[in-house]
């Protein structure tokens, strides 16, 4: 029987047995993708992990080469504040520190927490707007934490770095020199804009000299 001979009602019970395979099939889809987008966050901070970042951060580096800024963000003492008031209030200033370079980069850009205390964000901002941002960028950090029935206080260094001032599109190129620079300007509370030479700094295993895991001697982190 074709289904213009069926009657309407048996039509409609015809329509919906064919439809529901498919819709179980969106469903199993939607629920999988959201499943594979969680697993690909920090639960802690809701920012993405260093893979997933590296992965977006390109990507809109590449598309978007002219007005874009690459921030990486390292949290001041902060084994002082978890030994001071505890790991609680230490996850606290790393979700605050997620949050709100979440909130600067915008829903055009890319956020992700690298390890530890340490985050990144590239952000789509005109080259002429960079300064004031960034500067806003600064008095957001230094903001202390609402804790129980207190305020946390929070100190962050950054750097900052771009294509144009670093003479590279290349991501991991330009993290490096963000993390030269901002660890130039360590415990300062501006953030520091990177230029070729902090571009050339020695690392270790893509890190730093005096970052953790180097096992090189050096300030600490």
């Amino acid at each position: 029987m074709t289904t213009a001979a069926l009657p309407r009602k048996a039509l409609a019970l015809h329509i919906t047995a064919m439809a529901l395979p498919l819709a179980g099939w969106t469903l199993h889809t939607t629920v999988l993708h959201h499943r594979l987008t969680q697993a690909n966050r920090d639960p802690l901070t809701g920012t993405w992990r260093r893979a997933e970042f590296t992965t977006r951060a390109q990507r809109l580096l590449d598309r978007h080469p002219g007005d874009v800024v690459l921030v990486l963000a390292d949290a001041d003492h902060f084994k002082v504040l978890n030994d001071r008031h505890g790991h609680a209030a230490g996850d606290a200033a790393l979700a605050a520190i997620g949050t709100r370079l979440t909130e600067w980069a915008g829903p055009r850009g890319v956020t992700g927490r690298l390890g530890g205390d340490e985050f990144a964000a590239l952000a789509r901002i005109e080259p002429r707007h960079q300064e004031l941002r960034l500067e806003h960028l600064a008095r957001l950090m230094s903001r202390p934490v609402q804790y129980e029935d207190g305020l946390l206080p929070l100190g962050v260094s950054l750097g900052a770095a771009t294509p144009a001032a670093v003479g590279s599109t290349d991501l991991p190129t330009l993290m490096r020199a963000a993390d030269a620079a901002m660890y130039a300007g360590k415990h300062t509370g501006r953030v520091i804009r990177a230029s070729a030479e902090h571009a050339a700094v020695p690392s270790v295993n893509g890190r730093r000299h005096g970052r953790p895991g180097t096992a090189l001697p050096g300030k600490a982190a």
